[in-house]
């Protein structure tokens, strides 16, 4: 089934390029070739150094640390891109920024990732291809047709070939509930949840309960995304008071700010497994940290979005799973 647009280019910001590069070395095609850097006054410029006109273009970008630079140099590639004749322009972001600002959960504060989705329209972009998104209602934020892919597949699968032999999903909180339960039914294993509560803004938790048990098996945390890593270490802590003979976490999303990685060290989970949706640069990289590669999974999704085939089809291929 062929697009009507002409050929598929793909390009990249600073984010993340290698992911950029991974992604078309599974499609075939080599990366685009563009200019995105500072002058010395912090402005941020872009030039396109090869022809686009009515090429299908995709972006790709992570809006993570320094993510408001990221956003501009997407926000930026997208006009310029258009200007430059495209045919169609999709804002490829594997991790979207600003995405716990979804809702007024406080007086008189804004919600930011629906200013993020506008812009990212208003920018240019004709549609946008995102991954494991926080909430699952951004996907309304945005004024243009969204697809939201999902790397839980990949990290599950990891886990059902460690083939543990007495498993069990750990819910960091309520709200992500359903992530653990979809994850859980994939590594056929019993779902705990750890009831907590946020003290404020602050990184700070406090554990009200634990639902379900946890004694004597080996504990997967699952959650979207690590931060600083104070609730998934403090869950760690909660599962091994509970009984649990091991812990292991899952996440897609590895922000690894301020002192997650310290943490991560030197707390007892035995295992941390996330995807290349944000670039770990060597600094942030530790013995127990896994790193699987969402480049076929987006790669391929790509390819069904430029000869306008089924996505959801993409869960089908069963080669994605690519770790390093």
């Amino acid at each position: 089934m062929g697009g009507h647009y002409d050929q598929l280019s793909i390009f990249t910001g600073n984010s993340n390029p290698e992911l950029a590069r991974d992604i078309c070395s599974y499609i075939g095609i080599p990366l685009g070739r563009a200019e995105v850097f500072k002058f010395s006054n912090d402005n941020t410029f872009v030039r396109i150094q090869e022809s686009v006109r009515e090429n299908d273009v995709f972006i790709v970008q992570s809006f993570s640390t320094p993510i408001n630079d990221s956003i501009m140099e997407m926000l930026i590639m997208i006009d310029t891109i258009k200007r430059a004749s495209a045919g169609r322009v999709t804002a490829v972001i594997p991790y979207f920024g600003y995405g716990r600002t979804d809702k007024k959960d406080q007086p008189r504060v804004p919600i930011t990732a629906r200013l993020v989705a506008k812009l990212v329209g208003v920018s240019g972009a004709d549609r946008a291809l995102l991954l494991d998104l926080h909430a699952g209602q951004i996907q309304g934020f945005f004024d243009i047709p969204v697809d939201e892919m999902s790397a839980m597949s990949l990290t599950a699968t990891y886990f059902a070939q460690k083939r543990l032999s007495d498993p069990v999903v750990v819910s960091p909180d309520l709200g992500n509930t359903k992530r653990a339960r979809n994850f859980a039914e994939s590594v056929d294993a019993p779902l705990a949840i750890i009831e907590k509560r946020r003290l404020g803004n602050e990184d700070r938790t406090q554990v009200l309960n634990l639902i379900g048990s946890v004694e004597g098996k080996q504990a997967i945390i699952v959650d979207d995304e690590i931060d600083t890593a104070g609730s998934i270490t403090q869950a760690a802590q909660v599962c091994l008071e509970g009984g649990a003979s091991e812990v292991y976490a899952s996440a897609i999303h590895p922000v690894f700010s301020g002192p997650a990685v310290q943490r991560l060290q030197e707390c007892p989970i035995r295992e941390v497994v996330v995807t290349d949706s944000i670039a770990v640069p060597p600094q942030k990289r530790f013995p127990k940290l896994t790193i699987l590669s969402v480049a076929p999974l987006l790669g391929e999704t790509i390819q069904r979005i430029h000869t306008g085939a089924s996505v959801s089809a993409t869960y089908r291929t069963r080669d994605t799973l690519v770790s390093r």
